[in-house]
């Protein structure tokens, strides 16, 4: 299997030139037939992945950069692996929602690229240099094909990334000259007993801090995403909450916690208090939006914040139970990969409203359960399951955080439960404006799901189903994982 992970990361890449060649009604054709064969290795990849061994596997390893200590280091574990998959089943989910041109399938399939390098890479410079070339794609995908007012979104989300990325790298240059390495495993290791001295280990954990922060987005580093989501493609936007928004959570895993684990821990109740106002604060402005787009795209916000929950609550405590530990980091995974699932088909039934009526305020809708009662209920799962109904995937993430932060940071928690019920009232809110009471004049002649739109939601939904009945073949993946990692923060 040598060579298997740069493959992955290779094939959207040479898709990307071969879209940008290809004919212009040919163009999503072709990056599909891309998707597929990149979704045919990530799915090779979990077969010959073994559940049952720790630390990395499949790994690849060969000199670039002497001199500047990178090199070309990938490999996977069960976090790798799981946000693989979900980049693998979200691009092609996110093309068929989209009619694109070369430029805009070409770009999408260098996000995927540069997005499974990210998930893969295991020292700094390489690392970083995927982190980065996910920027330009996305800037770009909102400026040239974004609605009103994409210019403004595009360049606030590039300044606050940019920004971001810059401090970041300013840490890991101090990290470098000092330890001399860029190797993630090796820097955590040494992390264990401090990496710098007291004020620079400070400085450094802020820069790697807000680098991050920006990217899930953590308040109150979060108002470019707003904008940016309201803007973006249906397709684009599927992309940006259900695969891009994961590369901040994932470096807080990676990086953040095991290479500073004495700092999280002096200032773990402040960072709780920013997840918690991430939560409650981001469903209350859900509440006060009446634009479908601004409403998912808060509670995006609002769902990354219970991740953010679940690993602050592990550093919050000097002595913590191994199985309330292993409860949230298992939850915190679950969610990550739900809320890539949901808060995508969520995007993709704003698109679909919009497409048929020109709008996608909740005051242009009404009645529609008397015209497309299909469309309807459809969404209506996927609502419950961003709600964490039981039987659907959103309940199984969101209970394991709270099971294993209850136990750990209960105060902090019980005031985040609040973000629950107040999500409920969105959702039941925008279903009663959406699809009960008389039929609006505007939506006398709106369609039902077309053949097309079925196939494109049907395996949506069915997985949402599987995982919230039978999530074990999910837990499968990162159980090993869980249980190094928790040993690792202990």
């Amino acid at each position: 299997m040598v060579g298997m992970i740069t493959a992955l990361i290779l094939v959207p890449l040479v898709g990307a030139l071969c879209v940008s060649a290809a004919r212009p009604r040919q163009a999503r054709g072709v990056a599909l037939g891309f998707n597929a064969l990149s979704a045919i290795i990530a799915f090779t990849l979990w077969r010959n992945f073994d559940s049952s061994a720790a630390g990395l596997q499949l790994i690849e390893r060969y000199a670039w950069i002497p001199a500047l200590g990178a090199e070309y280091l990938v490999g996977i574990d069960g976090l790798s692996l799981l946000l693989v998959l979900l980049t693998s089943l979200l691009f092609p989910f996110a093309l068929l929602a989209q009619q694109g041109s070369r430029g805009l399938c070409a770009l999408m399939l260098v996000m995927q690229s540069a997005l499974y390098g990210t998930f893969t890479a295991q020292n700094f410079v390489l690392w970083f240099l995927f982190y980065e070339m996910s920027l330009i794609p996305s800037f770009l995908l909102i400026k040239l094909w974004g609605g009103e007012k994409r210019a403004h979104a595009a360049t606030k989300f590039f300044l606050y990334t940019f920004l971001g990325s810059v401090a970041m790298l300013l840490a890991f240059l101090g990290l470098y000259f000092v330890h001399g390495t860029f190797d993630f495993a090796r820097l955590a290791e040494l992390g264990k007993t401090g990496l710098l001295t007291s004020n620079i280990s400070w400085l450094a954990f802020a820069g790697i801090f807000v680098g991050l922060a920006v990217k899930v987005p953590l308040f109150p580093f979060h108002t470019w995403l707003p904008d940016a989501y309201e803007t973006a493609p249906t397709g684009v936007a599927m992309v940006l909450t259900g695969t891009l928004s994961k590369m901040g959570v994932y470096g807080f895993v990676r990086l953040l916690l095991p290479l500073f684990p004495s700092e999280m821990r002096v200032v773990g109740p402040w960072l709780l208090g920013l997840a918690v106002c991430s939560i409650i604060f981001a469903s209350l402005a859900a509440w006060a939006q009446t634009d479908l787009k601004r409403i998912v795209a808060y509670l995006s916000i609002n769902h990354l914040g219970y991740c953010m929950l679940g690993l602050f609550a592990i550093t919050a405590r000097t002595a913590e139970p191994m199985v309330e530990t292993q409860a949230a980091l298992s939850g915190v995974f679950m969610q990550i990969f739900n809320h890539g699932i949901t808060a995508a088909t969520l995007f993709y039934y704003v698109g679909l409203l919009e497409q048929r009526r020109g709008a996608r305020g909740l005051d242009d809708f009404g009645g529609l359960m008397q015209r497309a009662p299909l469309l309807c209920g459809w969404m209506s799962i996927a609502m419950f399951s961003s709600l964490g109904l039981p039987g659907l995937n959103g309940f199984v993430g969101e209970f394991l955080i709270f099971k294993g932060s209850f136990a750990l940071a209960a105060s902090f928690t019980a005031v985040a439960v609040l973000g629950l019920l107040i999500t409920a009232i969105v959702f039941l809110r925008a279903m009663q404006a959406l699809f009960s009471g008389p039929l609006a004049g505007s939506c006398s002649a709106f369609p039902e799901l077309r053949p097309k739109e079925k196939l494109v939601l049907l395996p949506a939904t069915l997985l949402m189903f599987a995982i919230g009945i039978a999530p074990q073949f999910i837990f499968n993946i990162f159980n090993t994982t869980v249980v190094q990692m928790a040993q690792l923060f202990a």
